[in-house]
């Protein structure tokens, strides 16, 4: 029986209105239009699919953002994707599985069971590219430019970015030989720059360097100069960190080339997706937002789970905030072309021939009137005239 409030939708899912929808379709297309020219394939992943795929890889961290369900075929459980990131993943390692470098890019919508920090949405569109199968510093670049250009594209004004590298934390607690616990405690406390506590956990350490250099990573955040005090502090840690502090120089000098007005701000102690990224993580802040507008990183060996590792690059977007904070070109309704009532012969062969040149052709229906048209959005009107059906001006 129909309930007073039968039409009220769940706290954090959001239905898109028409004018809403034709700005989110155009950036859409714009955005894939944008990745294929970059060499990106696009593919569609299902919303649905067993929970033990999902939740693998990538989708480790998922696991308390995943809606559940008994599957009634099979008995097994299945999932609502709350990521699209680890499905590609599996297309890469197991259904396409390619050899060399290979470039995906998709666009759905996402499910979680509650809204990310700063946000009340539960139900995102989500646009993201990914590129497979090269481990250099250059994937990392051509990810992080493409991110920065789709922004670009949709005209997202005030962009800074934020950059870490996860490798630099991972790689000294190896060298130190941490106990998880251990590890897993400093992580949370370098997440909250609690200097105090990780001078605490690492005072232990057998190597006081190696602690030292734990410590550092709390105030190892600013602009392009930190990557310097960074070698200085860092001089003499395991191969594995300098290396990583060289791709970031890389990635700094690279960037600060192309995007000289996009300020940097590295951040050696942001450790976001600690579990599952492996390498450089980003994301793109603007002002007015208090959550990132668009993120990714690397996050190597993420196939491993379908077969094959495979080291792998990418980023992630809401489309629905990119374009609610962004102008999107071509997303607004053409005016369209009233066609009047009327059984009369060759009026159908006329509005298809217009509809085949572009036009948006709204036939009236039965007991419709003429003056009913500006409320459909049209500015025109198709007419028999003279012998001949003609578009003129409505209010003519």
């Amino acid at each position: 029986m129909p309930t007073v409030d039968s039409w009220l939708l769940p706290d954090g899912i959001e239905e898109v209105l028409p004018e809403e929808a034709a700005r989110i379709e155009a950036a859409r297309r714009q955005l894939l239009d944008l990745f294929a020219s970059w060499g990106y394939d696009l593919v569609i992943t299902p919303h649905i699919e067993y929970v033990e795929s999902l939740l693998t890889g990538a989708g480790h961290d998922l696991e308390l953002q995943t809606f559940k369900m008994i599957d009634q075929l099979s008995g097994r459980m299945l999932g609502l994707r709350a990521d699209i990131t680890p499905q590609v993943a599996r297309i890469d390692a197991h259904t396409l599985g390619a050899e060399g470098p290979s470039r995906l890019c998709y666009c759905g919508s996402v499910m979680h069971t509650r809204p990310r920090a700063l946000s009340t949405a539960r139900s995102l569109i989500q646009l993201g590219a990914e590129l497979y199968g090269d481990a250099s510093s250059a994937s990392d670049i051509e990810i992080i430019t493409l991110m920065l250009e789709s922004l670009d594209s949709c005209q997202v004004k005030g962009v800074h970015l934020d950059i870490g590298h996860v490798g630099i934390f991972r790689g000294l607690t190896q060298s130190a030989g941490l106990e998880e616990s251990t590890e897993q405690a400093l992580f949370d406390a370098l997440q909250r720059k609690a200097v105090d506590e990780v001078r605490q956990l690492t005072e232990s350490l057998s190597q006081s360097s190696l602690a030292a250099m734990l410590c550092s990573l709390a105030d190892l955040s600013g602009g392009v100069e930190v990557l310097e005090r960074a070698h200085i502090l860092l001089d003499g840690a395991p191969e594995s960190v300098m290396a990583a502090l060289d791709d970031l120089v890389e990635i700094a000098q690279t960037l600060s080339r192309q995007y000289p007005d996009i300020p940097l701000y590295f951040d050696l102690g942001e450790l976001r997706g600690y579990h599952y990224h492996t390498g450089v993580v980003f994301s793109a802040y603007i002002a007015g937002v208090g959550q990132s507008i668009a993120q990714g990183g690397r996050y190597d060996d993420i196939g491993e789970d379908f077969g094959r590792a495979r080291p792998a690059t990418g980023f992630s977007t809401d489309l629905r905030l990119l374009v609610e904070r962004g102008t999107i070109a071509g997303g607004e309704r053409a005016p369209g072309i009233w066609a009047t009532y009327a059984n009369e012969p060759g009026l159908q062969a006329e509005v298809m021939a217009l509809r085949r040149r572009g036009e948006r052709v709204i036939v009236a229906l039965p007991g419709q009137m003429d003056s009913e048209a500006p409320e459909h959005g049209c500015d025109r009107i198709l007419r028999w005239r003279n012998n001949a059906w003609q578009v003129t001006e409505l209010n003519n």
